[in-house]
């Protein structure tokens, strides 16, 4: 089972809802390098959050389009259920944007956003803190593609009012992603083009990390806590590995396994059932589900109807036995829907 989507822009990222009451609704982000004749003008980056509603025959059907600069990332809130589902947004003009979802309109209301950085700079990730506790709003990291982190913490406007607490440089190159520990909201992971691999608290301040690990031959691309075993996360490198580390001992990976590619995107199966289960978008060699467990991972399926690169991938928070999997690829501006 597949089916297929035209972004008409080029897609870098895709997020399932994690909210009970909406499971059936999936946001896909774009990314267009505006062409200019002016060769002395910056090139304009523009893009578009689709949002696109899904039914049991996994048909995507788009119900809303909202203009923004380029987006790199998105991710949900993991909310209690009786607060409406958020969307948090990175774009290329150094903005977060959040985006409730009205249940009965069916449809995102767009709220201000929050500058982090000069627009000449770009939001390049973003983690939500609250994956696993549901405290509500919880905290936002974002990485800056000017080497900053900046943290976002609830303030006292609206019920998810959002502000810059902290900022502060963290890779001397891209940092590519910044990732909570869900576990421990104290503790931030990031990595970049630096090649390095860094931990932090906010309980000590920001002026040096709590461990760096420098034994990388290739950009730190991706990082994702494990939902349901502490201590655990998963770390993505264009070196095309994916390496698992334990966050008591982070200078050495507890197992890797090549996934061929460069891998841009990891997402563990949010069902504990499936928690050895995880999710790699492989930039140029399509998408894998590697499954982990005591001899290390093996690639148990991969999707390559994609024509393009693989950058945006996540699992559907809806139940059943095969779990419905939306990906993303860039110059094909292709977003396909398959069973994982």
């Amino acid at each position: 089972m597949s089916s297929f989507f035209d972004t008409i822009l080029p897609a870098d990222s895709v997020e399932f809802c994690p909210h009970p009451l909406a499971r059936d609704v999936l946001v896909c982000g774009t990314y267009n390098l505006e062409k200019t004749e002016d060769v002395g003008k910056p090139q304009k980056r523009t893009g578009q959050c689709l949002v696109l509603k899904v039914d049991s025959s996994a048909e995507p059907q788009q119900v809303q389009t909202i203009d923004l600069p380029a987006i790199l990332d998105m991710k949900w809130c993991h909310r209690a259920i009786s607060a409406a589902p958020l969307l948090a947004i990175a774009d290329s003009e150094g903005n977060i944007s959040l985006h409730e979802w009205q249940l009965e309109e069916a449809r995102l209301q767009s709220h201000p956003s929050i500058s982090c950085a000069p627009p000449d700079v770009l939001c390049l990730s973003l983690d939500w803190s609250n994956r696993r506790n549901g405290s509500d709003p919880g905290s936002l990291v974002v990485s800056l593609s000017n080497g900053n982190l900046c943290l976002l913490t609830p303030g006292q406007g609206s019920s998810f009012g959002l502000d810059i607490s902290d900022t502060w440089h963290a890779h001397d190159n891209e940092p590519w992603i910044a990732a909570w520990d869900y576990w421990d909201s104290s503790i931030i992971y990031s990595g970049g083009d630096d090649l390095k691999l860094k931990g932090w608290d906010v309980r000590q301040g920001f002026s040096q990390p709590i461990f760096t690990n420098k034994r990388f031959d290739a950009g730190v691309t991706t990082i994702q806590s494990h939902p349901h075993r502490e201590h655990i996360f998963a770390l993505g490198s264009y070196d095309n590995t994916v390496r698992l580390f334990d966050n008591r001992k982070p200078s050495a990976p507890i197992t890797q396994v090549d996934v061929g590619g460069g891998a841009w995107r990891v997402k563990w199966h949010p069902s504990a059932s499936r928690k050895d289960d995880l999710l790699v978008a492989c930039m140029h060699d399509g998408f894998k589900i590697v499954s982990f467990n005591d001899e290390g991972g093996q690639i148990q399926k991969r999707f390559d109807a994609h024509e393009s690169l693989a950058y945006g991938v996540d699992w559907s928070f809806a139940e059943g036995n095969e779990t419905l999997v939306a990906s993303c690829s860039f110059y094909d501006h292709s977003l396909h829907l398959w069973s994982g």
